[in-house]
């Protein structure tokens, strides 16, 4: 690579990192983050058929009513858990009614809820096998990049580990896990399909895909992870997509968007069928800036050592 292409890819981390950095769960971290904005109330609404929106302002939490009991994406933080089950009530359903929690990663602002919230449902809680192995550790995995970084949480252990791939039919509705690592090892991505007056949309629950990592841990050291993640970006840019969802609302401008509606019934400024190509577009920009910044740094180390040698 170019010194010219490499600055250019370091700016580029520079300038896309700041929105990055939402995603790291610490309590007030360096760079100025207060999670507590990010479990701000929202009040719950419909974002199309099925699907409903109950999580707090900065965290999405995903209802879907399959007819036969409610599937909930995420749990959000540990503090969110009250927020989710409050927001429930507001729209009529019982937290008993939680029949199965599914999981998009396994840190403590998307799965810190969980535990909560699958012991005052009794649901079933469904992640891929990493997904679950990190849950069960609650967020402590050594092989996350954020680990020593991101905060520990109540750890959930009965998990119902699904395949990559794999197709659960829940009631009325099938949703499909898709393996998506690469933000951690377990990431998964969810689809299924939403219906209303005679017209089904194609929902797509897309894990963050940014590349964010403590001090010390580098993406490239290992190609292996470089290139599963580089094949996570590529599977949701191919996702069949109607309305893209995010475990970060903002990641996917999703509160732009509801400001733009009529009525709550009016789904025309969600559906966007480029929105999955473009939030993966996005990614890979973010994991080609972070991987020449860490090729940057080494270089760099290299020619300090050159020079103490010189010496």
């Amino acid at each position: 690579m170019s010194l010219r292409l490499l600055a250019g890819a370091v700016l580029t981390l520079c300038l896309i990192l700041p929105t990055a950095h939402a995603e790291q769960p610490s309590a007030k971290t360096s760079h100025g983050i207060d999670r507590s904005e990010w479990n701000a109330p929202q009040k719950p609404f419909r974002i199309y058929g099925n699907t409903l929106y109950v999580g707090p302002y900065g965290l999405s939490s995903i209802l879907l009513d399959t007819g036969h009991g409610l599937a909930l994406f995420d749990g959000d933080l540990p503090q969110s858990a009250p927020v989710i089950e409050a927001n429930l009530r507001a729209l009529g359903f019982h937290v008993r009614d939680i029949k199965w929690i599914f999981n998009s990663h396994a840190h403590a602002d998307h799965a810190g809820g969980i535990a909560a919230l699958q012991r005052d449902s009794g649901a079933q809680v469904l992640a891929s096998a990493a997904g679950a192995h990190a849950m069960a550790l609650g967020g402590a995995d050594r092989a996350d990049p954020q680990h020593g970084d991101a905060p520990d949480y109540p750890s959930v252990r009965q998990v119902r580990v699904l395949r990559d791939g794999e197709v659960v039919q829940l009631g009325d509705v099938a949703i499909t896990a898709h393996y998506t690592p690469g933000h951690t090892p377990g990431s998964t991505s969810w689809t299924w399909t939403s219906c209303a007056d005679g017209r089904c949309l194609r929902m797509v629950y897309a894990d963050s895909l940014t590349a964010i990592s403590a001090p010390g841990f580098r993406f490239s050291d290992d190609p292996r992870r470089v290139a599963a993640f580089r094949q996570a970006i590529a599977t949701v840019a191919a996702l069949p997509c109607d309305i893209l969802l995010t475990p970060h609302p903002d990641a996917s401008d999703f509160w732009q968007k509801v400001a733009r509606r009529r009525s709550d019934t009016d789904v025309a400024p969600l559906i966007d069928a480029n929105a999955c190509r473009a939030y993966a577009a996005t990614a890979a920009k973010t994991l080609d800036a972070k991987l020449a910044q860490e090729q940057a740094e080494t270089r760099s180390r290299g020619d300090g050592k050159r020079e103490r040698q010189g010496h």
